[in-house]
């Protein structure tokens, strides 16, 4: 179910802390969170975030394209490997 409009995008307030004084000190580094559910907002256009997937801290350079998603759909959590083959299948037995 997506968010109320009245509402308003939900970003963390200590991210919006931390990127505006990247913004203000010049500073390139990268802004690690662990809150995948904040929306990615205008202001943070051009910052690069480490997002935290369960493991490690994925980077996530934002762009314009971005703004509205939220910093866990550029982050997956889990790793497909593939399907097996029916032969390593039959082979295993």
């Amino acid at each position: 179910m997506a968010r109320a409009v009245w509402k308003g995008p939900f970003v963390d307030g200590y991210l919006l802390k931390k990127a505006e004084e990247a913004r203000t000190g010049g500073k390139h580094a990268i802004i690690r969170t662990w809150s995948r559910r904040s929306t990615i907002i205008p202001q943070f256009a051009g910052l690069t975030f480490g997002v935290y997937n369960g493991k490690k801290f994925i980077p996530v350079s934002v762009n314009e394209d971005m703004i509205g998603h939220k910093f866990g759909e550029f982050a997956p959590t889990r790793t497909f490997n593939g399907h097996t083959t029916a032969d390593k299948k039959a082979k295993k037995v």
